[in-house]
């Protein structure tokens, strides 16, 4: 029996320092898939989508949906709603996670957190990118001015006032410059759209 106590220790030290794992990373840490099965039916670990697993007793974090989805899909970055609602620039909380991913990436299986998939080109994905560590899990987030800019470009489908909060909120807290902001909007091509409330907004600020 001492083999499976002590796999169920590495499984509850993987996941402490992790926060949220894989199967993947369990298993090669020396935890067969049996031995967590076995810990998800006692209740000492919690699945949360197909081979992602952590600890019941886990501290959840405001943000852990967006942990749980960077670890499903490590190469998406958080876009639109879902990063304003990181930066504190809404009061929204999305009810899915969105994420922004390349032309020609796999979308990933709904599974745990409901997701929004955005396909950005290369270019727009790979600029203004964040790492921060929410759970101990690394996530991928666009920065403020990315964020309010995306915003704009995609304001059919998240819709405008959102886009506008966003923007008011951001330079309210002086969390991304109006130059910043306007350099980013003019790359995602919505510099005309987004000038006029700028103006508007710094005119009166």
């Amino acid at each position: 029996m001492s083999g499976s106590v002590t796999q169920r220790q590495i499984a509850r030290t993987v996941l402490a320092e992790r926060g949220i794992a894989r199967l993947a990373e369990l298993r090669n840490a020396g935890v067969t898939a049996a031995t967590v099965s076995r810990m998800e039916r006692d209740g000492e670990v919690i699945r949360l989508a197909r081979g992602l697993y952590q600890l019941p007793d886990a501290e959840l974090a405001a943000n852990h949906s967006l942990a749980e989805v960077a670890k499903r899909v490590p190469k998406a970055v958080i876009c639109l709603v879902s990063a304003l609602a990181f930066h504190g620039l809404t009061d929204q909380l999305p009810k899915h996670v969105w994420l922004a991913i390349g032309r020609k990436d796999w979308a990933p299986k709904p599974d745990g957190t409901p997701i929004r998939i955005v396909r950005f080109t290369e270019s727009l994905l790979n600029e203004g990118i964040e790492t921060h560590t929410v759970e101990g899990v690394p996530i991928k987030i666009f920065g403020v001015a990315k964020t309010v800019a995306d915003c704009f470009r995609y304001r059919n489908k998240i819709g405008l006032s959102v886009a506008i909060e966003g923007l008011q909120e951001a330079l309210r807290q002086r969390r991304a410059a109006p130059g910043e902001i306007a350099v980013q909007a003019d790359r995602g091509g919505v510099g005309t759209v987004i000038r006029p409330y700028l103006q508007a907004l710094t005119a009166n600020g």
